[in-house]
This record gives C-alpha cells, structure tokens and sequence, in this order.
C-alpha cells in the first residue's frame, strides 16, 4: 500500500496581526439628525452612549458589500496572495441571507477557494472567530482572514431611541499569520456564555422558534427588552473576563500598550475600565464617529488606528467583548 507523502508540520512559532482593514459606509448619520426625528433634546445621545455619529450602509448595499472591500483592504496591507489564505472567517449578525452563509460568497469575490463560514456570536463575533483563527494559523501554518461586518441600520426599530442611538454600519477585517517570534499571538483567551439573558436582545421573527409565516408581516426589528439588566451584565462579564485573561497571561494593567474594547457605550467602557483599574491604560477605539457596529467594532478601530500610523506593537493589548445571547470573552494579545 502507497502512504501519502507526509506534509510538514506546522511552526509551533507566534502569530500576528499580518493586515488590517475596513470600510464605512458613505452615509454618515449625525446625533442631530436623531434627536430631530425623535423629539430628542440637543446632547441627549451623546451624553448617554458616546456616540456623535454612525455610518450606514445605502439602499442597495447588502452585507457582503461591506465585508469584502475590508477583506481586500486587510489582504493587500499584509502583502498576502489569495491562495496563501487557509481560511476566512465571517463575523457577522446580518448576513446577506439566512441561507446559504455569507462567508463563500465574500471569498469568491475576494478570489479565495479556501474555507469559508460565518460565525454568528453578536458583540463578540470578532473575538470568538479570533480565537479560532488563532487555532487553525497553529494547526496549519496558514494565515487566516477574519472579517467582522454588520449592517444593523435595518434591524433597528427607528421610533425606538434605546437602539437607534447606538448601532451602525461598518466592517474591519484582520489577517492573522504565522511569525517567527514564539512570544507574539495569543497570551490568554477567556470565553463565557450565559443562555439564561437570551432573549434580552432579540429579532425575534425569521428563525426556527418563531418563523415567518406566508402572508404576515415580517417584524425583524432588533428588540433591547431590558436595557439596564444587559448594561449591567455587560460591565460584569466584560470586567470578570478581561481580569481573567490578565491574570491568566501574567499581566497587570500597567503591562498594556492599550485596552481594546467592543465600542458598546461608553459609560459601559467607563464603568469596565473604572474596575479593572485601567483608568491610566490606553483605550482604543472609534465609538464617537462609527458608534456600536456590533462584532465590527474591534477590528474597525485596529485598522483606523494603523492607518493612522498608530503603534500596535508597544506591549500587550487587552481586547473585551459583551453580545447578544449573552456571550462574552476577553483575550490578552501580544503583537
């Protein structure tokens, strides 16, 4: 019998942060502009969520329309071929359609062939579809592009000022590759979960538990049943994780080149920040124009700050995440 020929072992090496992109949509949505709409007082978003603009996407933009000029964007800054590429990972809650996935469609227009799958994990999509890319990179040796891309401007109810304050439209994408220097890549990852606050953020029609009938309105507007218990638990799970992945890696808030959060609200930042003792830590991030893109929000701000010439090699980074489901995780990264 004829063995196959042996392949070689992956590097047991580091990883890093090869490529960064990301794209916004032209539309950009003002406070102003909301507060007119809804009756609201001048500053009533902006002192509430940080946020004094968002993107959205226009009428003819699907999903995939966002996620691949940042794939391209990611690819091209890390000087990669498309047949380099052993998998691209697609964080997302909007996808283009519920089926098929949306993930082979952006790596044929990207020209890949390699694997593809979306990863639905809300807020913290990005952060679990990094940890498995951080897995597969170890297991083969091939860079891995991971895109998180969301279009929430059409899942929000727009009488409802809870939603329509925070969420926008954006993608950021990441290349994750192999190095040479074993002490670069991940230091500790922590991922939680907690199915009993599922349905406190909820689009409730379209699935299989309530699924949409012939003939009836379709109602796939986001629904935030009780905003101050998710406020509440984000704080908690995103300050226990983050603790946990620094102690976990040996690290102190003071070892941090900088905090890189989910771009939720910033009094939930301030909040999370304030108990982990990072008051003194750089935090990154772009909540003040691109408000809460959902899992797009980490790799959004990674790539901004690169493209503005922003170091990201000047100690470990923390990143912290809080979604839908409830799901959760921190992970302590050194590029």
């Amino acid at each position: 019998m004829t063995q196959s020929p042996r392949l070689p072992m992956p590097s047991a090496d580091g990883l890093c942060w090869a490529g960064f992109g990301h794209y916004l949509p032209e539309r950009v949505v003002t406070n102003a502009e909301i507060e007119a709409d809804l009756g609201l007082a001048p500053g009533w978003i902006l002192a509430r969520t940080g946020i004094s603009a968002r993107h959205y996407a226009s009428p003819g933009q699907a999903l995939s329309d966002l996620a691949v000029p940042a794939g391209a964007m990611a690819l091209q800054n890390a000087g990669l071929e498309v047949r380099e590429i052993g998998l691209l990972l697609l964080a997302t809650s909007t996808p283009d359609h519920l089926l098929p996935p949306t993930a082979p469609l952006v790596a044929h227009r990207l020209g890949l062939s390699c694997g593809a799958v979306d990863i639905a994990g809300a807020c913290s999509g990005f952060l679990h579809a990094l940890a498995l890319a951080a897995g597969h990179a170890r297991l083969t040796g091939q860079p891995v592009l991971v895109i998180a891309a969301n279009i929430l401007s059409r899942r929000i109810d727009p009488k409802d000022a809870s939603t329509r304050a925070l969420f926008a439209d954006a993608a950021g994408a990441v290349v994750v590759a192999p190095c040479a220097d074993p002490g670069r890549g991940p230091l500790s990852v922590v991922l939680g979960s907690d199915g009993g606050l599922y349905d406190e953020i909820l689009i409730e029609r379209g699935g299989s538990r309530t699924p949409d009938v012939p003939g009836t309105p379709i109602e796939a507007r986001m629904q935030m049943r009780n905003g101050r218990a998710v406020f509440a638990r984000a704080v908690e799970c995103m300050a226990t994780s983050s603790a946990e992945a620094l102690r976990r890696a040996g690290l102190h808030p003071y070892d941090l080149g900088f905090w890189m959060p989910h771009q939720a609200n910033g009094r939930i930042l301030d909040q999370v920040a304030g108990r982990l003792g990072l008051g003194n830590t750089p935090r990154l991030g772009t909540l003040s124009l691109h408000g809460n893109s959902s899992a797009a929000t980490i790799p959004l701000a990674l790539s901004c700050h690169h493209a503005e010439g922003g170091l990201l090699d000047n100690g470990p980074v923390l990143l912290s995440a809080f979604g839908a489901g409830t799901i959760w995780g921190a992970m302590a990264w050194q590029n």
